[in-house]
C-alpha cells in the first residue's frame, strides 16, 4: 500500500513538473514571438529609412520590403495564435524556428549575402529555440542554417561568378551556429538537471515542512519560536491555549504583548545561558515549565525554540500516580486491619456486658469502642476510593431523587425539616450517573455543611441551577464560618481536616466519585458561609 501511495505520489510530482514545464516553454515561446514582431519591424523601418539607396548589384531591396512585410505577417500570426493553442505551439515550435532561418536566409540574400551580417541572426535564432526546447533538436537547426548558408552562397557564385573562397565566411558562420548549439545544448542540459534537482529539493523541503508543522501541532507541549528581535514567529495550538493567545491576524508579533512574563524568562536566559535553562511562571492562574532551545548554540541570542509545559497538570499526574499507588497499599492495609478490628471490637463488647465493671472501666469501654468505630469509618472510605472507577450509570429523575434523599437525611441525621431547604429542578431533568455514588457526594456535603452551620432554620440549603441545557449545578449552601483562604487549595486532598474527629477523607473521595461520572466538585466562598458545587454534565 505504502509502495502504491509512493508512485501516485511520483507521478503526480512528474506530471505536475511537465506541466510547468510546459507553461515556462508556452511563456518563452510568447516572448520569442513578441522578438519576431519586433525583428520585422526593424526590417521594415530599415527599409523605408534607408533600404532604397542600393549600393551594390547584389542587394535587392524590393525583396527585402516583400520578405519583411511577409516575416512580420508571419509574426502576427503566430501572436495571435499562440494564446489561443498553446498546447499545440510547443508541438510546431520546431517548425517556426525553420521558418525563422528560411526568412533570415532569404533576407540576406536579399541584403547582399553573408557580407549584410545578418547571418548573426540565425546565431542568435539558434541559441534561443535550442534554450526554449531544452537542448533538442539544437544541432538539426545548426545543420538546416548551414544548408541554408552554403544555399545562398552557391546561388551568388553562380550568379555573380565568383571564386570558391568565396565559400570561407558562409562556412565559418555554419561551423559557429553548429558550436552555438553544441553550446547551448550542454547549457540546456544543466538547466535542466539544476531545475530537476531544485524541484526534488523543494519536494523534500515542503514534505519536511509539512511533517515538522505536523509534528509541531500534535505535541503536547506548547511550543513558540522567538527571533533575535524577541517576535513570535510560529507557535503551535497547544501555546495558543496555554498563553490564552487570540487568532492573531499577523503571522510574526511582539512576545511581550502576548506573554510578558516568558519574554522576561527569555531576556534572563539569554543572559545567564544553559544555566538557567528551565524556569517556572504563572500565567493565566496555570503554572507553566519553559524550556529554551537555541537556534544558534554558539549565540543564543539568535533566538530559541520555547517549550511550554503545563507544571500544575505534570504535579496532578504525579500525585495521582503517587495517590494511586498509596491507595492500593492502604487498601491493602485495610484489608489486613479488618480482621483484628473485628477482633478487638467483638471483644470489647463482651467486656462491656459485665455487670461488675467500674464507672471508670465503662468510660474506658467506650472509648474503645468509640475509636473502633472511626477506624472501621475509615477503613470503608478507603475500600470506596479504591472501588472509584466501578461505577454503574443509570438515569436518574433528579426531582425525586432529591426529594427522597432530603427526607431520608434528615431522618438519619436527625435534622428538622425547616433547617435545611431544598431548591428542585425542572421535573423533566434526568441525569446519568451512579446513584449509590451520588448519594454518597450529596451525604458528604451535606453533612459536612450541617456539622459547620448554626443549625438555625434555613442553615443548610440544597438547591439547582440550571446552566445550559446539558450543565447543571447541585449547590450545597451553609451559614457557617466558612472556609479560611489558605486553607482552600488544601480542601480536596486525602486526610486533610480541619476537625479533631474527621479523618480528611469525605471531600476528597467526593470529587473522585465526582470525577468518576463525569462530573466536577468545587468550592466556593459566596461571602458568608461556604458553597461546594457539584457540576453535572450528563443532563437530558
Amino acid at each position: 500500500m505504502g509502495h502504491y501511495l509512493f508512485d501516485i505520489e511520483n507521478k503526480f510530482n512528474k506530471n505536475f513538473a511537465l506541466h510547468h514545464d510546459s507553461s515556462l516553454q508556452v511563456r518563452a515561446i510568447r516572448t520569442i514571438n513578441v522578438l519576431r514582431f519586433i525583428l520585422s519591424l526593424t526590417f521594415i523601418l530599415f527599409y523605408l529609412s534607408i533600404g532604397q539607396l542600393s549600393l551594390g548589384d547584389k542587394e535587392n531591396p524590393d525583396l527585402f520590403f516583400s520578405l519583411s512585410l511577409a516575416y512580420a505577417f508571419f509574426s502576427i500570426c503566430l501572436l495571435v495564435i499562440t494564446p489561443l493553442k498553446s498546447s499545440a505551439v510547443i508541438f510546431f515550435h520546431p517548425v517556426q524556428i525553420v521558418i525563422d532561418i528560411f526568412f533570415i536566409v532569404l533576407m540576406m540574400h536579399a541584403a547582399g549575402g553573408v557580407q549584410s551580417g545578418l547571418g548573426l541572426l540565425l546565431i542568435i535564432s539558434i541559441v534561443t529555440a535550442s534554450l526554449v526546447s531544452n537542448g533538442r533538436l539544437a544541432l538539426f537547426y545548426a545543420a538546416i542554417a548551414t544548408i541554408g548558408l552554403l544555399l545562398e552562397q552557391s546561388y551568388q557564385i553562380a550568379r555573380w561568378d565568383l571564386q570558391p573562397s568565396t565559400y570561407t565566411q558562409p562556412v565559418i558562420l555554419g561551423l559557429s551556429c553548429f558550436a552555438t548549439a553544441w553550446l547551448a545544448y550542454i547549457l540546456a542540459k544543466r538547466i535542466l538537471q539544476s531545475e530537476a534537482l531544485a524541484s526534488a529539493r523543494s519536494i523534500d523541503l515542503e514534505n519536511l515542512a509539512q511533517v515538522n508543522a505536523l509534528i509541531t501541532q500534535e505535541i503536547q507541549d506548547g511550543v513558540i519560536v522567538v527571533d533575535e528581535d524577541f517576535n513570535v514567529r510560529h507557535h503551535n495550538v497547544q501555546a495558543q491555549l496555554l498563553l490564552g493567545l487570540k487568532a492573531q491576524r499577523l503571522e510574526i508579533f511582539p512576545l511581550a504583548d502576548c506573554a510578558a512574563e516568558i519574554n522576561l524568562a527569555f531576556k534572563h536566559w539569554i543572559s545567564h545561558g544553559d544555566s538557567e535553562n528551565h524556569a517556572i511562571i504563572n500565567i493565566n492562574h496555570r503554572e507553566l515549565k519553559l524550556r529554551f532551545e537555541p537556534i544558534n548554540h554558539q549565540d543564543h541570542r539568535q533566538g530559541a525554540v520555547v517549550f511550554i509545559q503545563d507544571w500544575s497538570l505534570i504535579q496532578s499526574a504525579s500525585q495521582q500516580a503517587k495517590l494511586a499507588a498509596l491507595g492500593r497499599l492502604t487498601a491493602n492495609i485495610a484489608h489486613e486491619i479488618r480482621n483484628p478490628l473485628s477482633a478487638i471490637s467483638h471483644a470489647n463488647q463482651l467486656l462491656q456486658e459485665e455487670e461488675q465493671n467500674s464507672a471508670s472501666n465503662v468510660r474506658m469501654l467506650e472509648i474503645i469502642a468509640d475509636n473502633i468505630q472511626r477506624i472501621e469509618q475509615i477503613i470503608k472510605d478507603v475500600l470506596e476510593l479504591n472501588r472509584r472507577d466501578r461505577t454503574q450509570q443509570e438515569k436518574i429523575h433528579l426531582d425525586q431523587f432529591l426529594v427522597d434523599f432530603h427526607h431520608q437525611f434528615c431522618a438519619v441525621e436527625k435534622i428538622p425539616l425547616a433547617h435545611f431547604s431544598l431548591t428542585l429542578p425542572d421535573k423533566d431533568d434526568v441525569i446519568t450517573f451512579d446513584q449509590r455514588h451520588l448519594t454518597q457526594i450529596l451525604w458528604n456535603l451535606c453533612k459536612n455543611g450541617w456539622e459547620h452551620s448554626q443549625k438555625q432554620a434555613g442553615s443548610l440549603h440544597l438547591k439547582c441551577v440550571k446552566i445550559s441545557e446539558s450543565i447543571l449545578n447541585l449547590e450545597i449552601i451553609d451559614d457557617g464560618l466558612g472556609v479560611d483562604e489558605r486553607d482552600r487549595s488544601k480542601l480536596f486532598e486525602p486526610f486533610y481536616t480541619t476537625k479533631t474527629t474527621g479523618n480528611g477523607l469525605g471531600l476528597y473521595i467526593s470529587r473522585e466519585l465526582a470525577e468518576a461520572n463525569n462530573a466536577y466538585l468545587n468550592y466556593h466562598s459566596p461571602g458568608a458561609g461556604s458553597a461546594f458545587i457539584l457540576q453535572l454534565k450528563n443532563i437530558h
